[in-house]
């Protein structure tokens, strides 16, 4: 009986936490889609939601885990470009599955000045086909795909950077946003 259970489609917009249904989901989140609403606990207390950023330019980038070596630096970059950023007419907002306790305490760490954001239920990260199978070392298991999505003022996707490489996106990322 679970088993049947497990195998109905998903009732809401939200997407399984299974690699097959995550990397469809990153196939449908093309350049032109619309970019799938979320209200999330964030830094600092209070939520951070899309609609705050209706109007503007957002760069929504999901990073694996706070206070790791590939996160940190990619972090940094990006708080070291906020104000370039800001210029562009874009905010940025970061996502992991760490706690906001985790999240405050990287942020405070580090100095970073951009906002944070807490999805420990993993339900925006399945909606945006960031939450997949992973392996390491033979073991597989659930995590993210570090991955960058620029979103419009019309809160439709503009450009997906998918597997991101952590050297250099934030400058590519910025040089996007000011194209658009």
């Amino acid at each position: 009986m679970a088993a049947k259970r497990a195998q109905k489609p998903p009732k809401t917009k939200a997407l399984s936490v299974t690699a097959g249904p995550a990397k469809a989901a990153q196939a449908e989140l093309q350049a032109g889609a619309r970019a799938p609403s979320f209200t999330l606990p964030r830094d600092g207390g209070g939520s951070v939601s899309l609609g705050d950023f209706a109007g503007r330019k957002l760069v929504l980038y999901f990073y694996p885990r706070a206070d790791t070596s590939g996160c940190t630096k990619e972090a940094m970059d990006f708080s070291r470009l906020e104000a370039a950023f800001e210029r562009a007419g874009a905010a940025i907002l970061g996502v992991s599955a760490d706690p906001v306790t985790a999240q405050d305490a990287f942020k405070k760490k580090y100095r970073l000045g951009i906002a944070l954001g807490s999805d420990e239920t993993h339900k925006m990260l399945s909606a945006y086909g960031v939450w997949q199978q992973k392996s390491m070392y033979g073991r597989k298991f659930f995590g993210i795909v570090r991955t960058t999505f620029l979103i419009g003022p019309d809160q439709r996707i503009a450009r997906v950077w998918p597997k991101v490489s952590v050297e250099g996106h934030a400058e590519d990322v910025l040089a996007a946003v000011k194209a658009l």
